[in-house]
């Protein structure tokens, strides 16, 4: 059986430093992905655990709360990746709301956990989050904002499953005449 209590510590760290890094404001959004199946060293899809879940979503939303973020949790492909998310965050960036119940077999174990613990949870089709983390290979890529920055974090695994995060920046146009720096800052 896997150390829950564990897994919870290494998603918090791991949401963390991904928070710092994308320097994340309050009111943003971090999307993250998990499969519970890769966490335990099973083939993503075949071996979800709703007690992995809940201990990966314990994890984010401790970081997610203290930076004052918004979590959002992909439900896998059989609810075509729509995200779990808070009401008030679908509100505030207009997403469109879809009327499912993530269940650990139709939407994955994370969505199912982060329904269950968000305080008024809405599931919507898409949207585009500031920073991601993905935990076994979810591809997460689909609801990330242009441009997507990869960031190396000091997590690398959660059990077996393999750790990948970005955050994002705003596209850089212009040309070799633009300027990219205002008063010292860089986007």
């Amino acid at each position: 059986m896997a150390d829950l209590s564990a897994i919870t510590a290494a998603v918090k760290a791991a949401a963390m430093e991904l928070i710092e890094v994308a320097a994340l404001k309050p009111g943003q959004i971090l999307v993250a992905g998990c499969s519970t199946s890769e966490i335990t060293g099973q083939r993503i899809g075949t071996a979800s655990s709703l007690a992995i879940g809940q201990a990966v979503v314990a994890g984010l939303l401790q970081a997610t709360n203290a930076a004052q973020v918004y979590l959002a949790a992909q439900c896998c492909e059989h609810l075509n990746r729509a995200l779990v998310i808070e009401a008030g965050a679908a509100r505030l960036y207009n997403l469109p709301v879809v009327t499912v119940v993530p269940a650990p077999k139709a939407g994955g174990s994370l969505a199912t956990a982060a329904f269950s613990a968000l305080h008024r949870p809405v599931v919507v089709a898409g949207l585009q989050a500031h920073a991601g983390l993905d935990i076994g290979a979810t591809l997460i890529g689909m609801h990330l904002r242009p441009v997507a920055v990869p960031v190396r974090l000091q997590v690398k695994t959660i059990g077996s499953a393999f750790v990948t995060a970005a955050r994002t920046r705003p596209p850089l146009i212009g040309g070799e005449r633009a300027v990219y720096r205002f008063q010292g800052q860089q986007v």
